[in-house]
């Protein structure tokens, strides 16, 4: 059971165990993407049917109908990856080897939607994935097997995800061998560590100029790719695609342009200074910052955002 370009290489890891078949594949139903809204299949039913695997694609779980279908699998095991619905207690019962989970951080730890973009979003040092038999409480049950991995200072939601697939597949393909060697012992979460990662909306891109440049960075990097990062220019809206930190510049008002200089465009914060590395302004394709600086007449005193 899965949905998006995340779960693809776990499932890629199952159809190439020799050992196992995969019976089925549950994901969500198509939906429209891109500017012409046309309706696409996900990622995962996409790769199912190149594998001749049956794919269910449930508008709700709880669909009696739906689970008859399941029921008539027969699964001994469901392995979930970003199916992107909570599942209930007959679902969960009915593999004889229960619901097993590849979630992308180190639980107890963001629990939640967006976990990738929350550890980037939080400053962690490191994250990873963790394989954790399934409850009815969200990301709440017990670990069987984790990895880690370090956060890169340039990694963003988009690069990590790709890397937490490939360390996700890896796991349970780890976990699944020690399930059938019955060498699998879980580990109930601690509740003192637990933390929640939510969706992040649209208006958690917006850069306020008076937080720390770290932190702006930070915040750059987890809406990267989605929902993307943006500011304001004399009134239109300014995608920030790429940025980092500026060490050393000196102190000015929150959102001012310091200089332009031939890798970017540096701009004052609330603590030290960012410099804006790729940029699009509303209607504009995507470019380098001081390209973007010197078509648009962007210099320093010139500010960016709303902030007073």
């Amino acid at each position: 059971m899965g949905t998006p370009a995340f779960a693809c290489p776990s499932l890629e890891a199952l159809l190439a165990r020799p050992r196992d078949r995969v019976v089925g594949v549950v994901c969500q139903p198509d939906r429209p993407r891109g500017r012409g809204l046309h309706v696409e299949p996900p990622p995962v039913k996409r790769l199912a049917l190149a594998h001749g695997v049956p794919v269910l694609q449930p508008r709700t779980v709880r669909d009696a109908a739906f689970q008859e279908s399941l029921r008539a699998w027969a699964p001994d095991l469901v392995v979930v990856a970003a199916y992107g619905r909570i599942l209930p207690r007959a679902v969960l019962d009915l593999p004889p080897r229960g619901c097993v989970n590849v979630h992308a951080s180190l639980l107890p730890r963001h629990r939640g939607a967006a976990p990738i973009a929350w550890s980037i979003l939080s400053g962690d040092a490191t994250t990873g994935v963790t394989i954790m038999a399934m409850s009815e409480e969200m990301d709440a049950g017990d670990i069987l097997l984790a990895r880690e991995t370090p956060i890169a200072p340039d990694d963003t939601t988009g690069t990590l995800t790709a890397r937490l697939a490939a360390l996700g597949a890896e796991a349970l393909g780890d976990a699944l061998d020690l399930l059938q060697a019955e060498r699998l012992r879980p580990l109930p979460q601690p509740a003192e560590d637990v933390t929640f990662a939510p969706k992040l909306e649209r208006e958690q891109g917006r850069l306020d100029w008076r937080r720390p440049a770290d932190e702006l960075d930070r915040r750059i990097r987890a809406v990267t790719p989605e929902p993307g990062a943006f500011t304001t220019v004399g009134g239109k809206l300014l995608k920030v695609h790429r940025a980092a930190p500026a060490p050393g510049e000196p102190p000015g008002r929150a959102g001012t342009v310091l200089r332009v200089e031939r890798h970017g465009v540096v701009v004052a914060t609330g603590a030290g200074a960012l410099r804006l590395l790729e940029v699009q302004l509303e209607g504009k394709r995507r470019m380098a910052a001081a390209a973007f600086a010197a078509g648009a007449r962007l210099g320093p005193g010139s500010r960016l955002g709303d902030e007073g």
